[in-house]
Order: structure tokens, then sequence, then C-alpha cells
């Protein structure tokens, strides 16, 4: 069974997807004139001042709360496992394409964020409702494809947005302080159902306070590392370009292993492409889609750009990555060789922050999905159900689950590339439209201080 989901996992994230998923990075890179360069400042000052933050327009949450629920959704065990095993499949070179697909991928989750907003809806509840599911029906027309989408996504935030997660926690307390996965277990079901039960409000005033803490914790933790060795990080990033274009450090010198590793484990950390933060995005107050389409986009760099690359240097100045070691091991002990157990224990600490805010993240994912197929009152259904996953997925061995997980995560994919590179007009329109305001909002602000 084992080997046949492989085949399939190894197929769907074969070249054609990841293609698809660069591609379109590309695609809208050109069609905005780079806007994620050039707006990456500005985009950051929305995301973090308060002062731009819109708390009268129409939404659920925060443009911050937004951006740090996609963030708790994406800054998880694949920036500490995922870019190990990209390391170790791919070579030091990885590290560099994951950069690659993160710098374009910045694009494609910009016009996601934008679609979502544009297209979203009102709930019975007064809550809003967007996503994948919604463009693909109001602007593609195409509402089977919305259906498609969010079956994928229900059923990928059961795997790698839940049991995968709440194991890998069980997995590290189990294996540094010997604690029983049952016990981890039902600690972890209780936090995330007091979470989630409280629905996206409860979610964001969580992530708002707990992803800024958990990710500072992390990238102190690997800054702290460099300083101290300072001396060897410039041929490490030497190393890192060079095998990027030879792929020599590994795989017979097999370039689009390095390539393939490097962005397949890149957008499994960012999910730029799958369609899952934009969920997220559409429950943001906002008075134009393209100013938190903005705020989204910095999620991309902060996960990806800051903090996979802290692990992926730290793992390529190490030189343990083919020494046997893999995932989360790989990473403790590349950290220990520099800190000690205080290294080890950085590891540790953060793969259980990572998991239990990636959670809470999907949670609301897969709930936007679930609604979609079958109405808001069967909300209540789906978050018991999920939180008994989360106890589930704590005490059983997980290698089936990670292997379907790998596969949803794909075929979330496929639909919503289709609707974005469809849609690519009405991103274009709805960017111009407030690149013109902020540009008026600028003048205005220099006008008031001269």
């Amino acid at each position: 069974m084992m080997d046949i989901i492989e085949a399939i996992s190894g197929f769907v994230w074969g070249p054609p997807t990841l293609i698809l998923i660069v591609g379109t990075g590309l695609y809208l890179t050109f069609r905005l004139g780079f806007l994620q360069f050039r707006t990456l400042p500005y985009a950051l000052k929305l995301a973090f001042s308060p002062a731009k933050q819109d708390k009268k327009s129409k939404g659920d949450i925060s443009h911050y709360e937004a951006l740090t629920t996609a963030m708790a959704a994406t800054i998880g065990t694949g920036n500490i496992v995922g870019v190990a095993t990209a390391v170790v499949l791919g070579g030091p070179g990885a590290v560099f394409w994951m950069w690659i697909s993160a710098l374009f991928g910045m694009a494609t989750k910009y016009s996601e964020a934008i679609l979502a907003v544009k297209y979203r809806v009102e709930n019975s509840k007064g809550q809003m409702s967007g996503g994948p599911m919604y463009y693909l029906e109001k602007g593609l027309n195409a509402k089977w494809l919305g259906i498609i989408f969010a079956i994928f996504g229900s059923i990928a935030a059961f795997g790698i947005g839940n049991m995968v997660q709440s194991n890998s926690v069980s997995d590290a307390l189990q294996g540094t302080f010997n604690v029983p996965t049952w016990v981890t277990g039902i600690v972890l079901t209780i936090l995330v159902g007091l979470v989630i039960l409280g629905g996206i409000k409860s979610i964001g005033r969580i992530t708002a306070f707990f992803v800024p803490i958990m990710a500072l914790f992390y990238i102190i933790g690997g800054l702290i590392i460099m300083v101290m060795n300072i001396d060897l990080i410039p041929g490490v990033v030497g190393l890192i370009f060079e095998d990027a274009f030879t792929g020599s450090a590994i795989g017979g010198g097999i370039l689009g292993t390095v390539i393939r590793y490097g962005v397949a484990r890149g957008v499994f950390s960012n999910e730029a492409g799958l369609g899952s933060a934009p969920i997220a995005a559409a429950a943001a107050k906002t008075d134009y889609p393209g100013r938190q389409a903005l705020v989204s986009m910095t999620q991309v760099f902060i996960d990806t750009i800051i903090v996979c690359s802290i692990t992926g240097i730290t793992i390529v100045m190490a030189d343990m990555y083919q020494g046997g070691l893999d995932g989360g091991d790989l990473t403790a002990a590349s950290f220990a060789a520099f800190l000690g157990d205080a290294g080890g224990y950085i590891v540790t600490f953060g793969i259980i922050l990572f998991a239990f805010s990636t959670l809470v993240g999907w949670s609301y994912y897969g709930e936007k999905c679930f609604a979609y197929l079958f109405n808001d009152k069967a909300i209540p259904i789906y978050r018991v159900v999920f939180v008994l996953a989360v106890l589930y997925g704590s005490m059983e061995k997980l290698d089936i689950v990670w292997g379907i997980s790998d596969i949803m995560n794909a075929l979330m994919a496929v639909p919503n590339l289709i609707g974005l590179l469809g849609l690519s007009g009405v991103v274009v329109y709805e960017t111009k439209k407030f690149l013109k305001v902020a540009k008026e909002e600028k003048e205005q602000a220099k006008a008031e201080q001269g």
C-alpha cells in the first residue's frame, strides 16, 4: 500500500506540477511588473504597522490577524523537517531553489489573496467566506473545480494540517523528554479544541500573539549560530549557489534532483499556489482586495526567505546531511553541533510550537472547505471530528497519512492554479486600481506632513 502511495505522490509532485506552480508564479510576476520586489517594504509596513490596520471595513479579523493565521498554518514542520529532507535528497543547492520558488511564489500568493477578497461572500452569521472555491465558482464560472478543490482541501486538513502535525509533536516530546504519546495527545486535543471552537476570531487572536513569539524564538536561535560562525557563512552560501547549478554534492550530479526537491519543499513550506492561505485572507477587514493581498504576500517572504533559510544554512554549515540523519533529527543535530543540548531543545520546541500553530491555522481552512461542500450547519460536526483526529494522530504511526496528505496538497494546487491563470486579468485590474489609491494616500500623507 505504501509503495503505491509513494508512487502516486512522486507522480503528482513530479515535473508537470512543479513546472505549473513555478510557471504560474513566473507568469504572474511578469504580468504584475515584478510587483513583489517593488512593493515589499510597503507590504511589510501594511502588515506590521498598527496604524495601517483597517478596523472599519467588512471582515472578521485584521490584516495582521489574517497574516498570522496564514503564517500559523505555513510555518510548520516543513520549515524544520521539510528543509532537512530537501538538503538530504537534493543537496545544498536545494536551498537556492527554495529561494527561487519563494520569490516567484510571492506573486502567486498575492494573486490568490486578491481574488479571495474580491469574490468572498458573507454567510448566514455575517462572517466572511472565501478562497479558491469561491473565485473558481464566481470568477471562473467553474463551480465543479471549486467542489474538487474543497474536497481535496478537506482531506488535506485532516492529514498535513492535523494528524501529521500532532504526530510530530508527540514524537518530539517522547524523544526529548520521554513524555508518553497519549499524554501529549490529550493535552494537544484540549488546547486545539479550546482555540478552534471559538471560530476565526478566536484563532486570529491566538495566532496574533503566538506566531511572532514562536517564529522569533526559532529565528534568534539560528541567528546566534550564524553570528558565532560568521566566518563559515561565505563558504556555505557559495556552496549553495554552486551546487544549485551543478548538483555535484548529491544524486550523482543530477541537477534535476536538486531543483525538484528545492522547489517541492519550498512550496510544501510556504504553500504558494496550493490555495490554502487565501481562505484566511478572505476573512480580513479590508477596503481593497489589493491591500490585503500585499499583506498576504509577505507571508512567503517570512516563511521561506527567513525561517527556511535559517534551517537550510545551519544544516549545510554543520555538514552532517550525508551522515544518515534526516528530517527533524538532522536539524536538531545541526543546531546541537553549534549550541550543544540547547540547540536540540530549540529544534524540539520549534517543532512543537510550529506544529501546534499549523493545527490551528489548518483547522480554519478545512472548516471553510467543509462548509462550502455541506453548508455552515456542518461546521460543529467538522470541529469535533477535527479535534478527535488530533488525539488519534498523536498516538499512531502515520506513514500512509503522510503520503496521502502529500498527494492531496498537489491535487489542491491544480484547480487553484487554473483559477489564477484564468483570472490573471482580474488580478492585474485590481492591482492597478489599488496602486493608484496607494499613490494618492502617500501624496496626501506627504502634503499633511509638509
